[in-house]
């Protein structure tokens, strides 16, 4: 299937649409900021549900869908309900196709406020950027739905005749628990032929990229024990090996001197990579000046097709409350990304074999509350891909770069498993300079037009195509 013939005046409706439009995409990005939506349960829940109704709204104002709910699924095996998404879909027409558009409205919780320059919840311009939590990652996502769909609704009007599903989750930042179950019981109405999952990033803030691959996840919580109580330092130190002192050891097995990965089982993948400089991942990243990279090979290979693993957690006694004392026990969480190719379980159970072999003086180990999600390759043969990358060169002005990413969207294997059929698009509104998950999250306003000019143009190009057999 290829990009339909449209006439450059088609083009430039639906171009002139969306720039008419985003003024008001922004003036509701940042109502939509400004609500503290986080799933974690520490937080207030109301918030999150507010942040579901106010996505319903603005899917419900569109006039374009034909029924617009804010739904839970159960969590399996917990007797428990996830948190409320929103699920939006209009009936295909004429013989067109049917696109799902997937993002998420809840978000980080924003850390040190005093890490914000302005607080993390009231959205902010300066210097072309819009800073907030969730200004990019995702309520960016959102919006670039609804715009694009505001903008080819405009255009089209009653010769709309494309499919719509739109799936806005409310858990994705907590592990998305129920979207697996979501999936089961909406099958029907989220069925489509492909699947724009807009929660990824672009090559930078003027060149977009299309994901072609994601590194899976292995996360776990590792207890430490070598003491069946704490013990005074002065008096045994020397003869008893302390927890921290065996976890310390214990984790520093996980990497070679060169900061790369020595987990044997772990699997690295083989694929070519742009260019992509030391410096810029200086200024990317913020390395310090004096700080190295880690790893070997390109850069971006061992960002994109290497495992990697990050201390992300650790409980031991405060600075502030320390005493010399051994400490009985340390728990640690472990995060480990994972190479396309290899299962999120085969990694963990790589992981939790070294581990368990390098236990120094015979420590206890303990394992629990362990998270795993697979990478995800996309066939780049299909027609959905290739009227993608064209409608990201007439959105941006430049041609697109297939992207790997170092981080994971595990649920798109929910996705593959339950829509084998469909083509799954893996897009974003983020540049390297967005600081997700970070103090001073924010969205680069002229990337965030072209994203909405790109997802306008793909809908509109969709809805001149007939439904794939």
């Amino acid at each position: 299937m290829t990009s339909p013939a449209l006439p450059s005046a088609s083009d430039s409706a639906v171009l002139e649409a969306v720039a008419t439009g985003i003024p008001a995409a922004l003036s509701d990005l940042g109502h939509l900021v400004r609500i503290p939506g986080m799933a974690w349960p520490a937080f207030d829940q109301t918030q999150l549900q507010r942040s579901a109704d106010a996505v319903a709204a603005l899917a419900q104002d569109t006039g374009v869908f034909d029924e617009v709910r804010v739904l839970r699924a159960a969590i399996p095996g917990s007797g428990e309900l996830g948190q409320p998404a929103v699920l939006a879909r209009r009936a295909a027409r004429n013989g067109r196709p049917t696109i799902l558009l997937y993002a998420h409205h809840d978000v980080q919780p924003p850390g040190d406020d005093s890490l914000w320059e302005t607080p993390p919840f009231e959205p902010t311009v300066r210097d072309g950027r819009l800073y907030g939590r969730g200004a990019a990652d995702d309520k960016a996502g959102v919006m670039a739905h609804i715009a694009s769909i505001r903008a080819v609704s405009e255009v089209l009007g009653d010769d709309l005749d494309l499919g719509i599903a739109l799936f806005i989750e409310g858990e994705e930042e907590y592990g998305s628990a129920s979207f697996a179950q979501f999936l089961s019981d909406n099958k029907e109405a989220l069925r489509a032929d492909a699947i724009v999952v807009a929660d990824s990033g672009n090559w930078d803030s003027v060149t977009p990229g299309l994901t072609v691959s994601l590194r899976g996840n292995a996360r776990f919580v590792l207890r430490v024990r070598t003491l069946d109580h704490a013990s005074h330092s002065g008096m045994f130190g020397g003869a008893v090996p302390d927890a921290m002192m065996a976890t310390v050891k214990l984790l520093s097995t996980l990497w070679n001197d060169d900061g790369s990965v020595a987990v044997e089982g772990l699997i690295e993948r083989d694929s070519p990579t742009p260019d992509y400089s030391e410096e810029t991942l200086r200024d990317e990243a913020g390395l310090l000046p004096t700080t190295q990279p880690i790893g070997n090979g390109t850069i971006l290979s061992r960002i994109w097709n290497k495992p990697a693993v990050t201390i992300i957690g650790i409980d031991t006694t405060s600075v502030a409350s320390a005493s010399n004392t051994l400490l009985p026990e340390t728990t640690v969480v472990l995060s480990a990304r994972v190479a396309p190719g290899q299962s999120g379980a085969d990694a963990y159970a790589a992981l939790e074999r070294h581990l368990r072999a390098h236990a120094p003086f015979g420590a206890e180990l303990t394992f629990s509350d362990v998270d795993l999600g697979d990478g995800f390759l996309v066939d780049t043969s299909g027609w959905a891909v290739g009227l993608t990358r064209d409608a990201m060169h007439d959105g941006y002005g430049v041609a697109p770069v297939d992207l790997g990413v170092g981080g994971s969207i595990p649920f798109i294997a929910d996705l593959v498993r339950e829509f084998p059929q469909a083509q799954i698009l893996v897009t974003g509104v983020e540049d390297p300079h967005s600081r997700a998950h970070s103090p001073n999250e924010s969205l680069h306003l002229d990337t965030f037009r072209h994203a909405v000019a790109t997802e306008a143009l793909l809908l509109a190009r969709m809805n001149g195509l007939e439904r794939p057999l």
